[in-house]
């Protein structure tokens, strides 16, 4: 027993040693495919990340842009510390935008989410982690952005939004999801 466990290990080390080919640097260099799902990934684990948040990006090479819109500063200093923590990103080039402070744009969104979310037909988004519809305040301004699973739930969205009080105007960037 003994000895086939030691012709085992020799035989193992000599294929770790002798039998596998050096990696390539192409091989072992980052793609543009892990760094994206890297990217996505970083972003939406988050701790302070919520539904009056929006950050995109966009993956160029080994070089990423941030863009979006946050409520907090720190959540903006975070997404560029993760993102160049990335393992093959060269730069992160941070275009996010801080959204200034407001009670008013704080009570409208309180009011759009619960318009949204708690809607009969729009309820099933409000079940994940991470809500797909985005509700983005600037000064009485309304963007909804993210993605639903039709034609039908876009437009419930975008009028529940406008049923709200106290919000100027509304823009639904929202995008149907293929299925």
């Amino acid at each position: 027993m003994r000895a086939t466990f030691v012709v085992l290990l020799i035989v193992a080390l000599g294929s770790v040693a002798f039998g596998q080919p050096a990696a390539s640097n192409t091989a072992s260099a980052p793609s543009t495919e892990r760094i994206v799902k890297e990217v996505r990934h970083e972003l939406i684990m988050l701790p302070y990340l919520s539904v009056f948040d929006n950050i995109a990006y966009k993956v160029d090479g080994y070089n990423v842009t941030l863009v979006g819109q946050v409520t907090r500063p720190t959540l903006k200093s975070d997404a560029d510390n993760v993102v160049k923590r990335i393992e093959g990103v060269e730069n992160v080039n941070n275009q996010i935008e801080v959204l200034p402070a407001s009670p008013m744009d704080d009570g409208l969104r309180a009011r759009l989410y619960r318009a949204i979310y708690g809607y009969p037909a729009l309820q099933k988004y409000a079940l994940g982690v991470q809500q797909p519809i985005r509700i983005i305040v600037k000064n009485g301004k309304v963007t909804l952005e993210g993605v639903v699973d039709n034609d039908t739930d876009k437009n419930i969205a975008n009028i529940q939004a406008s049923s709200v009080s106290g919000g100027f105007s509304v823009t639904n960037n929202l995008q149907v999801g293929s299925k």
